[in-house]
């Protein structure tokens, strides 16, 4: 019976002191990068400029979310080639609804401790897709024929949020 005890009490302690994002989520997600054409040059730097992935379209890299304490990833993604208009994209990390399992399961120490250290608290998006525009097709659509082009949020260049208008 004793043993038991002990059991139960070392599995309490195991469960009370880690984190629920910990215990569940991911460090590294898989950023699957695809691009019309195929076949683009894909370049992948972080938030402090430093190239971590060359490669192709398509193409997927393990990218980590977080790193440090508290500290999501931001990776800008450059899409290029030869005849087309580079594309940016920016990828960053948003907190994972793991997190917040630690109200029931991880408590203060996960939380504060163990989620934050681990950086699993955060979460990448698993897909990319750049769509490249010709460069003869962009001079040429600026002064004779319009296009619509539909863009999620994080691919409109920062210079050009400023104009964007919220439909309701």
């Amino acid at each position: 019976m004793k043993g038991k005890g002990v059991i139960a009490v070392l599995l309490l302690c195991a469960f009370i002191l880690t984190g629920c994002a910990s215990i569940v989520g991911k460090d590294m997600f898989p950023l699957t990068i695809n691009s019309t054409p195929e076949g683009a040059t894909v370049s992948i730097k972080d938030e402090s400029g430093m190239k971590v992935y060359t490669g192709i379209t398509p193409a997927t890299v393990a990218l980590a979310a977080g790193e440090a304490y508290f500290h999501a990833k931001t990776y800008n993604i450059t899409l290029s080639k030869e005849g087309y208009m580079d594309q940016h994209i920016q990828v960053k990390a948003t907190l994972s609804g793991w997190y917040f399992g630690n109200i029931l399961f991880g408590g203060l120490i996960g939380m504060l401790i163990v989620d934050p250290i681990t950086g699993k608290m955060w979460k990448l998006k698993t897909n990319v897709w750049g769509e490249l525009t010709p460069e003869a097709q962009q001079g040429a659509s600026n002064q004779t024929e319009r296009t619509l082009k539909i863009v999620t949020l994080d691919q409109v260049p920062q210079h050009m949020r400023k104009h964007l208008v919220s439909l309701n």
